[in-house]
């Protein structure tokens, strides 16, 4: 199928855009809630439609969306296989910029950073994805209802089982900080 959408020169600068400005955001969102990485979702997604741009590939809004997302998809998966091989042969000292923020305010901050990420990670993932929907997209529940063709009474159960199991978290590591 992917044949079938590249032609010589058929996207212009024009049908690019509107495909940018149609799937960037969602595409992006994609692979951040399968990384929990910003920075990541935003460099594989540049990398999608840099791909998308280079190859000329044909803007038909019915068959690029799938496209885009498989690309995003392979980007990440073979993201994840470099950083497994990089990983293995990194050196264990993790060399920090120094900034005003004391190390102890870094400490905890990372600290509650990850414990946030774990937490996310941990939900269910029909949770998760009400959790960000609404959290990094800023979609109210019946803007989520409708996308995930669901009742938005279930996008409020959804969103309040998520809020309670990462505020239990989030207190559990803010005792077990101050204590220490």
């Amino acid at each position: 199928m992917q044949n079938a959408l590249i032609k010589e020169k058929n996207l212009n600068k024009a049908e690019f855009k509107t495909c940018f400005d149609l799937y960037f955001d969602a595409i992006r969102n994609f692979i951040y809630y399968k990384s929990g990485d910003g920075e990541l979702a935003t460099d594989i997604c540049q990398d999608v439609f840099l791909k998308v741009w280079e190859k000329k590939i044909e803007y038909r809004s019915e068959a690029i969306k799938g496209l885009l997302y498989k690309m995003a998809n392979d980007r990440f998966i073979n993201q994840i296989r470099r950083d497994k091989v990089a990983n293995k042969y990194k050196d264990t000292i993790d060399l920090r910029v120094k900034n005003n923020i004391s190390p102890q305010d870094t400490l905890e901050y990372n600290e509650l950073k990850g414990r946030y990420e774990e937490a996310l990670a941990e939900l269910p993932e029909k949770q998760r994805e009400v959790f960000l929907m609404s959290r990094l997209e800023g979609l109210t529940y019946r803007e989520i209802a409708e996308r995930l063709d669901i009742s938005q009474k279930a996008v409020e159960k959804r969103m309040s089982n998520a809020l309670s199991k990462l505020k239990k978290i989030i207190v559990l590591l803010w005792i077990t900080i101050t204590i220490i």
